[in-house]
């Protein structure tokens, strides 16, 4: 029988033979069919306390640096001891970050900015700084930060949660309207502003309506802003993402994509839009975070479902812009971000382990280091990349079968090059029936897993033990054969 291949991860639609969701877990979508996702890989000690952010700064000698917070202090990342060095004002303890907020960084120039409601925004200078301070020039209190062109752009003004103020022309400590073209613009309808998008462009994320702001040199407003959707705005403020020119987010209605000058469109609708609304903890929006893989064409949501554990999220939605397709991943932890690994020095080794069979990470990962990868902080506080061992997978396709005439099915080939791989079917009678799975079978020398059923409907399901090396699964081929009417 032909490749019946496994279909795109579109929980909110099922086909009209079942009511059942195709289930494809913790495998990443390709133009061939699907790969594996690895699991965690410990890289540092323990930050101390949940992480309530994190992010990548880039010095002018191309290496990178990177920053964690706590609720209540900022750290740097040592590269020779792969702990965390506290980076703090004056190693004292900040105002702590709301329980549904998080710490936001930006880079401007050589400059690390760090923006919680509680706080005064703080800066670092990657090439002076030993500690954060307070960013000069009385910028206001603010949750978000963003850089729009040649200006630093807040948002979440705790004073004024309707307004955007953004600093001078290239000088972030100048916050005086009128002085070096910094300005503020309060925003008459569309709600609080949740957020701006960065770029040459800057689009303004509201709780109903998004707009763009647009510089125009010589002019006296500074930045032209013009609506761009009405009704339609930002839910979750960590769930922005910039992935190069393209923007996501997930509004009330469901996540949305966009080109950085152009207008949202649904990417979710009648995919995964009502099945992730359903199941997204909405007391805890903090834990809706967003995160660009800059070595794919990929981005993450991490969620917290409404059975996971306090403080962490439990689940992690990808999606392929290139693909334009879902996949589902099991993954838990505090933060997930895109960060590089930090270059180190051979003398440096030493402090890490005295054997180089014994080191943390591989040697090869330190030659494309500057390369930025995913990464997340787990239960335990501890910051590590998804290099582990390959997660289960589960994979079903779509259901077969016909009102007329039954099937006989004898075996399964999954088309996969993992040598470990469990196949079994699923049946039943008429399209009101719950499915019924077989007992799993082991693929066998001949690259088939054997099974005995006779049905009128039936999916078949694949799954890969966690551990397993493999590349790629594009589908099943099933031997059936058609029975008698009856």
């Amino acid at each position: 029988m032909p490749l019946v291949p496994f279909p795109e991860y579109r929980p909110d639609v099922s086909d009209y033979q079942s009511a059942t969701t195709q289930s494809i877990l913790n495998v990443l979508p390709r133009g061939d069919g699907y790969g594996p996702f690895q699991s965690f890989s410990v890289y540092t000690s323990s930050i101390g306390a949940t992480c309530r952010g994190f992010f990548r700064g880039i010095k002018s000698d191309g290496t990178a640096a990177i920053f964690g917070a706590t609720a209540t202090r900022l750290y740097k990342f040592n590269a020779t001891t792969l702990g965390w060095d506290d980076v703090s004002k004056g190693a004292t303890t900040y105002s702590s970050v709301a329980s549904t907020d998080q710490w936001q960084f930006e880079q401007f120039n050589n400059y690390i900015i760090a923006v919680q409601a509680n706080t005064v925004p703080q800066y670092f200078d990657l090439s002076s700084s030993t500690a954060f301070d307070d960013l000069g020039g009385s910028p206001p209190n603010a949750k978000y930060v963003s850089t729009v062109g040649r200006f630093l752009v807040l948002s979440g003004l705790v004073a004024n949660p309707f307004r955007i103020q953004w600093s001078g022309l290239n000088a972030i400590t100048t916050w005086t309207s009128g002085v070096n073209q910094s300005d503020y613009q309060d925003l008459p309808d569309g709600g609080i502003v949740r957020g701006v998008a960065g770029g040459e462009f800057g689009n303004i994320f509201q709780d109903t309506a998004i707009r763009r702001m647009t510089y125009v040199p010589g002019s006296p407003v500074i930045f032209q802003i013009e609506r761009l959707t009405q009704d339609r705005g930002l839910y979750a403020p960590y769930s922005l993402v910039r992935a190069g020119e393209r923007i996501f987010f997930l509004s009330a209605g469901g996540f949305y994509g966009m080109i950085n000058s152009g207008f949202p469109e649904q990417i979710g609708k009648e995919k995964v839009d009502r099945t992730f609304l359903a199941d997204l903890d909405t007391a805890n929006l903090q834990l809706v975070i967003g995160a660009a893989d800059p070595r794919s064409s990929r981005v993450f949501w991490a969620y917290k479902s409404k059975s996971g554990a306090v403080g962490l999220f439990d689940k992690v939605l990808c999606y392929d812009w290139a693909l334009q397709r879902f996949a589902p991943i099991s993954l838990m932890g505090e933060y997930l971000g895109s960060i590089s690994q930090p270059g180190i020095t051979l003398e440096g080794l030493d402090a890490i382990s005295s054997s180089i069979d014994a080191l943390p990470q591989s040697l090869d990962a330190y030659t494309g280091s500057v390369t930025p990868e995913l990464a997340v902080f787990n239960a335990s506080h501890v910051m590590g990349f998804l290099r582990g061992d390959n997660l289960e997978a589960t994979l079903q396709t779509a259901e077969q079968g016909t009102d007329g005439r039954r099937i006989a099915i004898t075996n399964i080939r999954p088309v996969t090059d993992a040598a470990s791989v469990y196949g079994s079917v699923s049946t039943r009678e008429n399209i009101q029936d719950n499915p019924v799975w077989s007992s799993e079978s082991l693929v066998n020398g001949r690259g088939q897993c054997n099974v005995r059923v006779s049905t009128r409907y039936s999916r078949y399901q694949a799954r890969i033990p966690s551990g397993t090396s493999w590349a790629y699964i594009a589908g099943i081929e099933p031997q059936v054969v058609a029975e008698g009417l009856r």
